[in-house]
């Protein structure tokens, strides 16, 4: 490039000559197949996520470096000692890349029992071969997610995981593929989820649904400062650790917004039942109000409802109307399914609940007919006034305007919000060790046969149309973690990985007394 007359620009074996044809009209990308394209997507993609996680890794180190030298600053380190703590922080970096490059794989785990099942996914215990710990395994088989049109919603669900860092929802440590599977590696909850507890106790005091509505609203808003909307806020979604702190979990349904006042336009998503009538007119028997069923037919209702939960159906029972409509939607359809939840820790049921869906849709988009509070039990006015000011019209809908007005509520009057995680949980769950399952419904642990496709570099995995639509998916979790972080949005686990964390690393890197 010193100004001859050879117009080729080199970079290293690649020659690029100017193409004046390109100039003159657009490229015809009919000539190229969809299989082509699809591989130059997933390429891009591949590059595109290569170099935003070294990128990241070199920003991380940044700070960590800094950190280390504002330490050694306010401990007053001689310039010599500050010196030969920089040298060792490089070194041990540079150990700790070294194991971070070592790839995780279905073989590094023993698969134990079964806690969950769903549409597209299984949940089971899992134990690390190479340190004993315990975690929860999600297992979604690739072909169902391509045939049903499930690609977007697990690569949302592992982005979040990822993106997100925050004690209140499921902590993720690892994603990985094999030619059959996808796996989300995530920390194991064994106190059972919120719905198990509801089935148990049929209806909570207000002092424990006050705790958990509250750390549901520190939740759901962690998940909206990163402008994701969750989508599916029931309370099968909402998990309890060992000694009863709550958190969120499954994003399978969640969507990423540009900003926290976008709206979700959905014309295809099958979301919603097909009936969504607006007539009031000429209901039936069924639509009566919940506690006016036979009870019966209400005992039935609760009876099958973990079954709905697993269904592909799935229950409507918590969805906003505007998600119903398919009209445009934001964050605050998650808090109408808050408001529904509440209802149902008081009640017994939520609101609009019908062993038809069909009615269920129905009664929540004409929620302003239905939406009525039974003589018993009996709740307070302060609780009746914050339900009816979830499940409302947007426009006067608690949490639309920010959480603020949300924690602002008089129900809310005795929670202290920055110490609610620290505080002794509402309700603690038994627990009986680290494989203790009893808070989870009980399923036949049939033997999946193993993965038997090759295991092949990334490059080459993309030349299988099916992993094409899964590039990027592999996550492992870095747990170096500020040892100055003093933040409640970030949870410093007691679990050791297999790959050592630089806390641990630099342990041996502590200031001298001056």
């Amino acid at each position: 490039m010193d100004g001859g007359s050879d117009s080729t620009l080199r970079l290293g074996a690649l020659n690029l000559r100017p193409d004046r044809s390109c100039s003159e009209s657009e490229p015809d990308v009919s000539v190229s197949s969809p299989v082509t394209r699809q591989k130059a997507a997933a390429a891009k993609q591949f590059i595109e996520n290569h170099y935003k996680n070294y990128w990241q890794g070199l920003q991380d180190r940044k700070e960590r470096r800094q950190a280390l030298q504002r330490r050694a600053q306010e401990d007053r380190i001689t310039n010599e000692e500050q010196e030969e703590m920089l040298r060792n922080l490089e070194r041990k970096e540079t150990e700790y890349m070294r194991l971070q490059r070592r790839k995780t794989g279905i073989d590094d785990f023993e698969q134990l029992t079964v806690i969950g099942k769903g549409a597209f996914a299984e949940v089971r215990l899992c134990r690390a071969k190479s340190t004993g710990e315990i975690f929860a395994m999600k297992k979604l088989k690739k072909s169902e997610m391509l045939s049903r049109g499930q690609v977007e919603h697990v690569r949302s669900e592992r982005n979040l995981l990822a993106e997100v860092d925050s004690r209140c929802i499921v902590k993720l440590f690892y994603s990985f593929q094999d030619s059959d599977f996808l796996y989300l590696i995530m920390e194991y909850l064994p106190g059972g989820d919120i719905m198990t507890l509801l089935m148990r106790e049929d209806t909570l005091s207000e002092d424990v649904a006050r705790f958990y509505i509250a750390e549901s609203i520190l939740a759901i808003h962690s998940i909206h400062q990163y402008n994701y909307v969750h989508r599916d806020i029931k309370p099968d979604n909402l998990i309890l650790d060992k000694n009863g702190h709550l958190k969120l979990s499954d994003f399978g349904l969640c969507k990423p917004l540009n900003d926290k006042y976008s709206t979700i336009l959905l014309q295809n998503e099958d979301i919603s039942t097909q009936e969504g009538e607006t007539n009031v007119g000429g209901y039936s028997v069924s639509d009566r109000a919940p506690w006016s069923m036979p009870k019966e037919k209400l005992q039935r209702w609760k009876r099958n409802r973990r079954a709905l939960a697993y269904s592909t159906v799935g229950t409507l029972d918590y969805m906003a109307p505007e998600v119903l409509l398919k009209k445009g939607y934001g964050m605050e359809c998650d808090w109408w399914s808050l408001g529904a939840i509440m209802y149902e820790m008081l009640l017994g049921y939520p609101p609009f609940c019908s062993d038809d869906p069909r009615i269920t849709c129905r009664k929540i988009i004409n929620w302003k007919t239905f939406l009525k509070f039974p003589e018993e039990p009996k709740i307070s006015n302060e609780a009746k006034d914050l339900i009816c000011h979830l499940l409302c019209d947007v426009e006067t809908r608690l949490g639309t305007r920010g959480v603020d007005e949300l924690k602002a509520h008089p129900w809310f009057r005795c929670i202290q919000w920055d110490m609610l995680y620290e505080t002794e949980a509402a309700y603690k769950p038994t627990v009986n060790g680290d494989l203790d399952t009893q808070n989870f419904e009980k399923f036949p642990d049939l033997e999946c046969p193993p993965s038997t496709g090759p295991m092949v570099g990334p490059w080459r995995k993309m030349l299988a149309s099916k992993d094409t639509n899964f590039i990027g998916f592999t996550f492992k979790k870095s747990d170096a973690l500020n040892p100055l972080e003093s933040s409640g949005t970030y949870v410093k686990s007691n679990i050791s990985s297999e790959a050592p964390s630089l806390i641990s690393l630099l342990g041996m890197i502590s200031p001298m007394p001056p």
